[in-house]
């Protein structure tokens, strides 16, 4: 699969998304910052990346976050997974949250999130009458155990 980008100019020396290892299932995203940008505990914010994608039809851009942030230094992205749409021609940008317990700075070209591209169906709704019986009904929150 073939995406094409439009990467402005003020993120030229910025590299590509790509993906780090053989198997992997996301590529990292690149903070696009023209000065550090810190981040109190508890704030949030939203990062650029000086890119525009456009993602084929049948296709979303999913943005998640980066395991290594989230363990050693609670950030994490509020809207995970945010979702880039196929017809979305804009820059992307990456809502970020501070859940860590101390200020945490972020820097040009830091990796923020990862992109993973993932197929779309998308569902025709029909209103119905009643649902079909299933074992779990409507048991919810923790009704199948702990």
């Amino acid at each position: 699969m073939v995406i094409r980008v439009l990467r402005d100019a003020s993120a030229a020396d910025l590299p590509l998304p790509h993906y780090a290892t053989l198997h992997a299932a996301g590529m990292d995203l690149c903070a696009n910052l023209s000065s550090p940008l810190t981040l109190q505990p508890g704030e949030i914010g939203r990062l650029p990346t000086g890119l525009r994608l456009a993602i084929p039809a049948g296709y979303e851009g999913q943005v998640r976050p980066r395991s290594g942030l989230a363990a050693r230094h609670g950030i994490t992205l509020p809207n995970s997974p945010g979702t880039i749409d196929a017809d979305y021609r804009g820059e992307v940008q990456v809502i970020v949250q501070n859940l860590g317990r101390e200020p945490y700075t972020f820097r040009r070209g830091d990796r923020i999130a990862q992109l993973v591209i993932a197929p779309v169906i998308q569902a025709e709704l029909h209103v119905v009458e009643e649902l079909p019986d299933t074992q779990r009904g409507q048991g919810g929150f923790g009704s199948t155990g702990t």
